[in-house]
């Protein structure tokens, strides 16, 4: 009987990178905006350790409101911008780093050929459609088959969903990432992607969105504070990739008026 427990251990180049590790932000929205700063968190606490940090794309074609001043801290200055690109340019101006921002949509355009810098070693997905997810899908496993010696070779989906109250955090690997041998644990090289596991859950999902026209209007759909607790627990994953070089957990649930988090093992 095989009592070891199950673990995930992070791709290695991850951990010992010559370039810094190529992350693509999808979605600069509620959850993206607060993700992207937690990136620069851990890019500038992984420069600490002599890891040469990470390379950042933001990508989101949608244009700032007022109605999102209240849950994503946009100045009046910056309405009418992209999303992505007032956020990516207050990290270069902050840190002095070169991340870009992809004012488009991700996915394929109608030759069926991937947008922009489609392929990263980590994607995360902060977007509020199903067909958002399965679109960054189709194009991550394509790149499965296609890019296994390059750079920018895709390694791990982290995605981010919420409700009004509730949210979920789901680490998938692209393909299956070769494990170390090891007699404490089981190794798990395959973590499956949220589309497959959760697919007839998907499916079932109203797609219906209708952009708010005031932060009064916005709250009542998403929660204050549901949306950088989100972030901070798929951050905190992903930091953990790096400085524990493994994880047990590959799904949270976080409930914010229950205060409860559940997590789902690796298996």
């Amino acid at each position: 009987m095989n009592t070891l427990i199950p673990m995930h251990f992070t791709a290695n180049y991850l951990l010992n990178p010559t370039n810094p590790v190529t992350v693509n932000l999808i979605g600069a929205g509620g959850t993206g905006s607060a993700m992207l700063t937690n990136l620069l968190k851990i890019h500038h606490s992984l420069k600490a350790f002599d890891h040469p940090g990470l390379h950042v794309t933001g990508f989101d074609d949608d244009i700032i409101t007022q109605a999102n001043q209240g849950r994503q801290l946009f100045a009046d200055c910056e309405v009418g911008l992209h999303k992505c690109v007032a956020l990516i340019n207050r990290i270069n101006c902050f840190e002095g780093t070169n991340w870009k921002a992809m004012p488009l949509k991700y996915g394929k355009d109608r030759n069926g050929w991937a947008v922009g810098q489609a392929y990263a070693n980590i994607t995360i997905s902060c977007v509020d459609t199903i067909s958002a997810r399965f679109d960054i899908a189709d194009v991550l496993w394509e790149a499965e088959g296609n890019n296994c010696h390059r750079r920018d070779q895709c390694y791990y989906w982290l995605d981010c969903g919420n409700a009004k109250f509730t949210g979920q955090v789901v680490l998938s690997t692209v393909g299956e990432i070769k494990q170390p041998e090891s007699k404490q644990y089981k190794p798990v090289g395959l973590l499956p992607m949220v589309t497959d596991e959760f697919y007839d859950l998907l499916l079932s999902q109203d797609e219906t969105s209708v952009p708010s026209c005031s932060t009064a209007e916005a709250l009542e759909k998403q929660d204050l504070f549901i949306n950088p607790s989100i972030a901070e627990i798929g951050a905190t994953l992903l930091w953990h990739l790096f400085r524990k070089g493994m994880t047990q957990n590959r799904v949270i649930f976080h409930n914010l008026e229950s205060m409860h988090t559940t997590a789902i093992k690796v298996a």
